[in-house]
């Protein structure tokens, strides 16, 4: 797909969002409240949007098994930053 197409998707995606946010009487209701607590209200959300081709099964390399478990090398840096986000490593 060109990258205008790609583009042209994330901008769409993009304006989807801000809509739907816009739209939303959740969304709305509490910030009206805030106003009518005297409070003047700006919303800024940010969106990551990650993307990346799909692998057609064909283009995975001849004698590779997807399914086979892969091994880690994991450093005592790796095991503290886990530990943190309380993801165990045992």
């Amino acid at each position: 797909m060109p990258e205008t197409d790609i583009k042209r998707l994330m901008k769409d995606l993009g304006e989807t969002i801000n809509e739907t946010l816009a739209e939303s009487p959740k969304i709305n209701e509490r910030i009206q409240e805030i106003r009518d607590a005297g409070y003047d209200v700006s919303l800024v959300i940010e969106a990551k949007i990650g993307f990346s081709p799909d692998v057609a099964e064909e283009e995975i390399p001849a004698g590779s098994n997807p399914n086979k478990p892969v091994r880690l090398r994991i450093t005592p840096d790796d095991v503290k930053f886990l530990k943190s986000l309380k993801i165990s490593v045992d």
